[in-house]
């Protein structure tokens, strides 16, 4: 539930895109879904993560200069802007605090030995930049329609992908159980 709740202001901007052909309407639009999509959440959850707050400031800013200039480079950028800085996020977590941000978000559910939550926070470093990279590739050597396209369905389904394979890395570092009764 929580994906799709992250995805829907992407949701909505594809569909009104590809209603109406114009990228700038799409941003005008994206611009309050993201904010319904934070009110609602502030109103389920009572609170907002930091990247959220800085997703959504890029989203009225840069949606913002897309609108004003009438320039979709500021809308094509944020997926970038946003990847890196869940990139240095993730990063600076290494070298910040005892633990990484995948050991705080997921060590209520699993137990991993340290170097194995390192790995799996230094592989979203290497999988926010990348994705960052592959947003840029998009925007430039393709289309319009094939970046709203890549934004929705390319970005949504690499995530998944990735999920998936740190899934798999993860049941291969759990500890043992000893199902001795």
């Amino acid at each position: 539930m929580k994906i799709l709740l992250d995805f829907l202001p992407i949701i909505v901007f594809f569909i009104v895109y590809k209603a109406t052909g114009d990228i700038i309407i799409a941003t005008a639009v994206l611009i309050p879904a993201t904010l319904a999509q934070m009110a609602y959440t502030w109103f389920r959850l009572h609170r907002i993560e930091k990247m959220q707050l800085v997703t959504l400031a890029l989203v009225i800013l840069l949606g913002g200069a897309t609108i004003l200039f009438k320039d979709k480079t500021f809308i094509q950028w944020k997926p970038t802007i946003v990847n890196w800085l869940f990139g240095i996020a993730f990063l600076g977590s290494h070298f910040i605090g005892r633990k990484t941000v995948v050991q705080r978000l997921m060590e209520s559910s699993i137990e991993l030995a340290q170097q194995t939550w390192r790995r799996l926070n230094f592989g979203w470093v290497v999988f926010f930049m990348a994705m960052g990279v592959i947003n840029l590739i998009v925007a430039y050597g393709f289309s319009e329609d094939t970046w709203v396209n890549f934004k929705l369905f390319g970005m949504l389904g690499l995530t998944l992908l990735f999920i998936l394979a740190q899934g798999i890395y993860i049941s291969r570092h759990l500890p043992q159980q000893n199902n001795q009764d």
